[in-house]
């Protein structure tokens, strides 16, 4: 009995998946003996200003009027061309120049290069304190995202609300993994002091809570491998593919030289 192609691709896959066991798609494999695993690393590693990130800051306080000078003019904008001006502004954002400073209404310029937005919103607090009693300042990252690729769900830019945002939260965002993408080596691209830097994540194992690259910074590019199963059916897409061209280039070849031979015995 001959078998067919096709039946021993599906077979060799089926082998391929056999050879994956279950631990290859379980997380924080060895989490039961590593308890001091538990303790929260976000204040080392938490996500800080850096130059060319915009700021939203706000100022409040019981007296609306005396912290009216410290924001910024909200500005109007529209949508489309059949819709109205909008009456609800848009909050202006403040930019971060090459040398870590912002220029802060009254204030004047505060450098905030390597600080959380928590530490930005203490530093603007203690200066506007000097005039205004009790402020309350909020500080919030306009421009912080985070590119997930490769073998998840649904693939794309994630815009990040909070500043506290990990590996685990951007592959939630993206909808999981897919069964094909490697757990063991998840590929993060990251830009550190001007250079481009990448690092190894491995999501079995219970090491990755405490790794230093556990919580993301705003660019930061995640990338899921695929697996040797999908690396198999790939090769073999391609092939049969190739295959395929092959005999219809070959039949067109053959079909033109039928003609020629025919023609030329009338």
């Amino acid at each position: 009995m001959k078998i067919g192609l096709p039946f021993l691709v599906v077979a060799m896959a089926l082998m391929l998946v056999g050879c994956h066991s279950n631990k290859d798609f379980v997380y924080f494999q060895n989490i039961d003996d590593k308890p001091e695993l538990l303790e929260s690393k976000y204040k080392e590693y938490a996500v800080r200003v850096k130059p060319a990130d915009q700021l939203l800051i706000t100022v409040r306080s019981e007296v609306p009027e005396a912290t009216a000078m410290y924001n910024l003019p909200q500005v109007m904008y529209a949508g489309s061309a059949d819709q109205e001006l909008s009456t609800q502004g848009k909050m202006l954002a403040y930019i971060v120049d090459e040398n870590g400073y912002i220029d802060f209404p009254v204030v004047g310029k505060l450098k905030v290069a390597g600080l959380t937005t928590g530490e930005v919103a203490s530093l603007v607090t203690e200066r506007v304190s000097k005039d205004v009693h009790d402020p309350y300042v909020r500080v919030e990252m306009a421009t912080f995202r985070v590119n997930v690729m490769g073998e998840v769900n649904e693939p794309g830019a994630m815009e990040v609300k909070t500043e506290r945002y990990s590996i685990l939260d951007a592959l939630s965002d993206a909808g999981d993994l897919t069964q094909y993408g490697r757990r063991d080596n998840i590929l993060l691209i990251r830009e550190e002091d001007g250079n481009r830097t990448y690092h190894r994540l491995d999501l079995t194992s219970a090491d990755l809570l405490t790794s230093p690259y556990y919580y993301l910074q705003q660019n930061d590019v995640v990338y899921v491998e695929p697996n040797d199963v999908r690396k198999s059916n790939a090769e073999y897409d391609q092939n049969n593919s190739y295959k395929v061209q092959v005999i219809s280039t070959t039949i067109s070849a053959i079909s033109v030289i039928a003609t020629l031979v025919i023609a030329l015995v009338l």
